[in-house]
């Protein structure tokens, strides 16, 4: 009896030994964290009011099984969409958590008359990836955006401001598990805002 108590109480230990090595491993080794403060993505806001820019990457932060971006972007008065205006992203998911003003976006994976945009278009090279646009959304749905409000926009569905009252900013997520776009650090972010910028 108590032979065998013992040979189970080392089998034990021994299935404990296996479990904790075979258990779950951190999916980024090492990766630290990363921090951006209010004054950086306001400083972002304000370039794209002086230089009349829209969306702009803040970070591309390695995290491991993707890349998760950080944009902040800034756009002004819209009294109707303008021609291809749709966008969907083939591979990036996006979340926009409002700061300030209030639009009219419309969501849905139906787009109507969908053209690959360019590969050369910057947006596509650093920001989203390969995508589409297109002139309009089929049974598309309508969301009055505020302050605070969060939008989530998988990849593959369009997204449409039809309307912005006088601005809107908003921070931006975008979640990039094939690695699409280049990682971009705190200096490279620092020399950006000190560079006039032109979007290509």
């Amino acid at each position: 009896m108590t032979k065998s108590l013992v040979t189970l109480a080392a089998l034990a230990c021994v299935a404990a030994a296996v479990a904790a090595q075979g258990g779950p491993k951190p999916t980024c080794s090492m990766c630290p964290g990363t921090y951006i403060p209010k004054s950086e993505i306001q400083a972002y806001l304000d370039k794209a009011v002086a230089e009349k820019l829209v969306d702009q990457q803040v970070r591309d932060v390695e995290i491991g099984k993707a890349h998760i971006g950080i944009g902040a972007v800034y756009r002004g008065k819209l009294t109707s969409p303008a021609p291809e205006s749709v966008a969907e992203h083939h591979q990036v998911s996006e979340v926009y958590h409002v700061i300030d003003g209030s639009a009219t976006l419309m969501l849905g994976p139906d787009i109507v008359a969908a053209k690959e945009r360019p590969s050369t278009l910057e947006t596509v090279r650093l920001f989203n990836g390969p995508g589409a646009n297109g002139t309009s959304i089929k049974n598309g749905v309508s969301y009055d955006l505020k302050p605070g409000d969060v939008v989530v926009i998988p990849a593959g569905t369009g997204h449409w401001f039809t309307k912005i009252d006088d601005h809107i900013s908003y921070l931006m997520v975008r979640i990039d598990p094939d690695k699409m776009t280049p990682l971009k650090d705190e200096a490279a972010s620092k020399a950006y805002l000190a560079t006039p910028h032109s979007r290509q």
